[in-house]
C-alpha cells in the first residue's frame, strides 16, 4: 500500500522566515541609535560613520542574487546559517571597532549576513505563495521592517545604562542564535498539488533566470522605479536619529498609552510598526488590485510624507506623524517589486531573479552620505525635497508606463508559452 506523500506545512515557514527577518532587521533599523554614541565617543565625522551604514546596505544587497542562486540549488537551510553566523561576527565586532577601518570591516561581514537571511526569506515565501504572493512576500517583509519596533527599546535602553558597545556585542549573539534555531526547520519548498492557482493579477508562465531578466528593458525600469523610492526610505532609515538631534526634538519626553520615552526611541517604535503593517496590508491589496495600482497611490503617499517633514517636522507631534508616515509609505517596496518581479519573470527561479532586484537597495544607498552632506548646518530641507520629487516621479512612471508595458510583456510570453505546448501537443498525437 503507497504511503501518502507529507509536505510541510507552508504557514509554519511563513512565520519562521517572519522571526529571522524580525531578528536581523536590527542590523538596518536599529543603526540609527548607534549613530550619537560612536560620533560622541570617537568624534569622527557623521558622513564617515554614516559611509559604514551604506557599506552595510550595499553588502546587503549586492550579494543577495549570488544568495538567491544558493537558495534556489541548495535549499534555504545552509545560506540563512551561514548568513546568521556573519551577522553575529560583525556586531561583535562593532562593538570593538576602535577605528573606521574596523567599523567598515564589520559592517561588510554583517551586511553580508542580513542579506543572506534577508533574500532567503524573501524569496522562500514567493516559493510557498505563488497563489498568494503579495501577501506572503508582504508578512515575511514585515517581519524586517516591524521586527525592530519589539527591539529599539530594549536596545535604546542598553546603550544608555551599559554603552552601544555592549548593546552590538549581546544582540549580535542572540540574533545569531535565534536565526540559526529558526534554520534548522526550513526545508525546500515543497507544495502539494492544487496550491499553485493562478493568482488575480496577470502571471507569466514563461520562467526566466537571472542572467536573462537584466537583459530586459523592462526590469531596469522595474529597477530605477526601486531605487527611486527605497532612496527616501533609506535616507530616513539611516538619518532620522541625526534629524532628530539636530531639531532638538531627539530627548523631548513623550508619552503614549501610559508609557513615556524620549521622542526618539518612541518615533522609532512607531515608524518601525508602521513600516511593518503596510507590508503584508499592501502585498494583500496589491494581490486583488494589481501592483502599479498600489504603487501610484503609496509612491504619492511617501512624497507627501516627506514634503510634511519641510513643513510641520520640526515640531514634535509634526517629526512623530510624517515620520511615520514616510516609513508607512516606502516599507511596502519589498512586498511589491518581489511580487511583481516573480509574476513578471517566472516561479522558478523566483529567489536569485527577486534578489537581483533586490540590489536596488544597495544602489539607494549611496543617497545616504549624499543626504549627510546636504544637510549641513542642520538643513535637511533639501534632502526631503529632493526625495520627494523622485518618490512622486516614480509614483508616475509605476501607473502609466511600468502598468501597460508589463503586462504586454506578459502576455507576449504566455502566448508563447502556449505555442509551445500547443506544438508539443500535436507532435504527440
Amino acid at each position: 500500500m503507497a504511503t501518502q506523500e507529507r509536505y510541510p506545512n507552508r504557514w509554519v515557514q511563513l512565520v519562521l522566515g517572519i522571526i529571522c527577518m524580525a531578528t536581523v532587521a536590527n542590523c538596518q533599523y536599529g543603526w540609527t541609535l548607534f549613530v550619537a554614541p560612536i560620533e560622541d565617543k570617537y568624534h569622527w565625522a557623521r558622513t564617515a560613520i554614516q559611509l559604514s551604514f551604506t557599506i552595510f546596505l550595499f553588502f546587503e544587497t549586492w550579494l543577495v542574487p549570488i544568495e538567491g542562486w544558493a537558495v534556489d540549488k541548495f535549499g534555504p537551510r545552509p545560506v540563512i546559517i551561514f548568513g546568521a553566523i556573519l551577522v553575529t561576527i560583525g556586531w561583535i565586532m562593532c562593538s570593538y571597532a576602535s577605528s573606521l577601518g574596523f567599523l567598515y570591516a564589520a559592517q561588510v561581514l554583517t551586511g553580508a549576513g542580513a542579506g543572506a537571511v534577508y533574500g532567503t526569506c524573501s524569496g522562500n515565501s514567493l516559493k510557498w505563495f505563488p497563489d498568494k504572493r503579495g501577501l506572503a512576500a508582504g508578512a515575511t517583509a514585515a517581519g524586517f521592517g516591524g521586527g525592530a519596533a519589539i527591539t529599539v527599546i530594549p536596545v535604546a535602553s542598553m546603550i544608555n545604562s551599559s554603552g552601544y558597545e555592549q548593546a552590538f556585542f549581546v544582540f549580535g549573539i542572540v540574533q545569531g542564535i535565534i536565526i540559526t534555531a529558526c534554520a534548522l526547520f526550513m526545508p525546500r519548498a515543497k507544495l502539494p498539488p492544487g496550491t499553485k492557482a493562478i493568482p488575480r493579477v496577470i502571471s507569466s508562465k514563461k520562467n526566466y533566470t537571472p542572467t536573462q531578466i537584466v537583459r530586459e528593458p523592462l526590469f531596469w525600469l522595474i529597477y530605477v522605479c526601486f531605487v527611486g523610492v527605497a532612496s527616501g526610505g533609506i535616507m530616513a532609515t539611516a538619518s532620522f536619529g541625526p534629524v532628530s538631534r539636530d531639531y532638538g526634538l531627539d530627548k523631548i519626553p513623550v508619552t503614549l498609552l501610559g508609557v513615556t520615552l524620549p521622542l526618539l526611541t518612541m518615533a522609532m517604535s512607531i515608524d518601525n510598526i508602521c513600516n511593518g503593517a503596510t507590508r503584508p496590508i499592501m502585498g494583500y491589496l496589491s494581490d486583488r488590485f494589481g501592483r502599479e495600482n498600489l504603487m501610484f497611490v503609496v509612491f504619492m503617499g511617501e512624497a507627501a510624507a516627506l514634503l510634511g517633514l519641510v513643513f510641520w517636522g520640526r515640531t514634535p507631534l509634526g517629526f512623530m506623524f510624517f515620520a511615520a508616515m514616510t516609513f508607512a509609505c516606502w516599507g511596502e517596496i519589498f512586498s511589491l517589486f518581489p511580487s511583481m518581479c516573480a509574476d513578471t519573470f517566472g516561479s522558478a527561479n523566483a529567489a536569485g531573479n527577486a534578489g537581483t532586484l533586490y540590489t536596488a537597495k544597495g544602489t539607494s544607498s549611496l543617497i545616504v552620505p549624499l543626504a549627510a552632506g546636504l544637510s549641513k548646518g542642520g538643513n535637511w530641507n533639501r534632502t526631503f525635497v529632493l526625495s520627494a520629487c523622485v518618490a512622486a516621479t516614480c509614483s508616475l512612471l509605476a501607473f502609466f508606463v511600468l502598468k501597460p508595458w508589463r503586462r504586454r510583456f506578459i502576455e507576449n510570453n504566455n502566448k508563447e508559452i502556449e505555442a509551445q505546448e500547443a506544438a508539443a501537443a500535436a507532435g504527440k498525437a
